[in-house]
């Protein structure tokens, strides 16, 4: 458990302007002002403190299932701007903890406007504390390494500090947590849903090519909107989901998906399963959480990263190709290369750190990447990893 000090507690004193702040389990304070939902709970405000660099998407950011338990410290300052509507979200029920606001949310100033973000915060129970030194909460985090927090946001009165912090340190960290069985579905369902187009929003698959199942580990809809776009009609499936029941439905693919926590926690139950659909000879491609699982099936081990990688502006380099792709991001646990069996070929690599982006099993099509190729919001560099997996599909001579 981090200690205290007078030095993080340097500047504590409730600024006469601040109603709200951020504390941190080492006792850091930010201050700052309240925005979004107010009066909560100190439990649905604690969790893992991050930063995102991303300029744009902001909506789509805080309702990416893969936040959930986290804190997200925006780095770029002008944050609710464009406002908010109903068609840019990747989940309905958001389980992102709370935001972190480098200046006050201001009215929008968008056409697809349609609530400004503080009034879409606090409908959807999200707390936020504006006017924060976001540059210097992103250095304590780079510098120091991810923290656990809870926002502090009564709408009134003063604010105790001890309490707040013994919140924050009492909050577990990620690793260890299994937070896909707080996202994922429950139950079945088909989706259809397709790629969006000005003028006209969101189109449906009519005359599906192939059947993928998707396990949910908290997927966001542009994945499935992808894959529907291409062709395959989709039925995403709880986390949970046996084997047995997943190829009972005789799917053309299997798609694993992002989602939040450690792998090795949801591993415990999906890993076993994911094993069996690699055997299954079917194609198989993974993102994000999805690929760190799919590594561990295979024979590798997962670590938790010094502050992750979250931002739309991530350099990776493809491997079979020399290419570098500009890539959307959001994890904070990796796959250790030294722990790749033979026969697991890395075919990503980040240009950040070095660390293991993308691997492919040989013999077999089953392929994943740590970085999110629908790309909302961010850059589109990798959509051509879902042709690669539809190729995989009709290589089958399915469809």
């Amino acid at each position: 458990m981090p200690e205290t000090s007078d030095q993080n507690m340097l500047g504590s004193q409730q600024l006469e302007d601040c109603n709200a702040a951020l504390v941190l389990d080492d006792g850091t304070v930010f201050w700052g002002r309240g925005g979004g939902a107010s009066g909560l709970p100190a439990n649905d405000t604690t969790g893992e403190v991050c930063f995102n660099t991303a300029l744009t998407g902001y909506q789509e950011i805080l309702t990416d299932p893969s936040y959930a338990g986290q804190i997200i410290n925006f780095t770029f300052p002008h944050i609710g701007n464009v406002g908010t509507n109903g068609e840019d979200i990747e989940t309905l029920k958001p389980a992102v903890k709370g935001c972190i606001l480098g200046a006050d949310i201001t009215d929008p100033a968008n056409w697809r406007a349609a609530k400004n973000l503080n009034t879409w915060l606090a409908g959807h129970g999200i707390a936020a504390v504006t006017g924060v030194d976001t540059r210097r909460l992103t250095r304590h985090i780079r510098d120091k390494g991810f923290a656990n927090g809870v926002i502090v946001n009564p709408g009134a009165g003063t604010i105790d500090l001890s309490t707040a912090v013994k919140h924050a340190q009492a909050w577990p960290t990620l690793e260890g947590l299994d937070l896909a069985k707080e996202v994922t579905c429950a139950d079945s369902y088909l989706w259809t849903e397709s790629a969006w187009a000005i003028g006209e929003g969101y189109s449906t698959l009519t005359e599906p090519r192939h059947h993928v199942v998707a396990m949910d580990f908290g997927a966001k809809r542009n994945i499935l909107r992808s894959l529907a776009a291409l062709g395959c009609k989709v039925t995403v499936a709880p986390a949970s989901t046996s084997a047995d029941d997943i190829l009972g439905l005789n799917p053309d693919g299997i798609f694993l998906s992002n989602g939040p926590g450690d792998p090795m926690a949801t591993g415990v139950y999906a890993v076993p399963t994911i094993k069996a659909l690699v055997e299954s000879g079917k194609p198989v491609f993974g993102i994000c959480l999805g690929h760190q699982m799919l590594a561990l099936a295979l024979g590798a081990t997962t670590l938790k990263m010094h502050h992750g990688h979250r931002g739309a502006n991530h350099p990776v380099k493809n491997l079979d190709t020399g290419k570098v792709e500009i890539t959307s991001q959001n994890h904070g646990f990796v796959v250790e290369r030294n722990s790749l069996p033979a026969g697991v070929v890395e075919t990503h690599t980040s240009l950040f750190d070095n660390t293991v982006e993308g691997i492919r099993l040989d013999g077999k099509p089953v392929f994943s990447v740590q970085h999110h190729p629908e790309a909302s919001p961010g850059p589109q560099d990798s959509q051509y990893l879902f042709d690669q997996f539809v190729a995989l599909m009709d290589e089958d001579g399915i469809g």
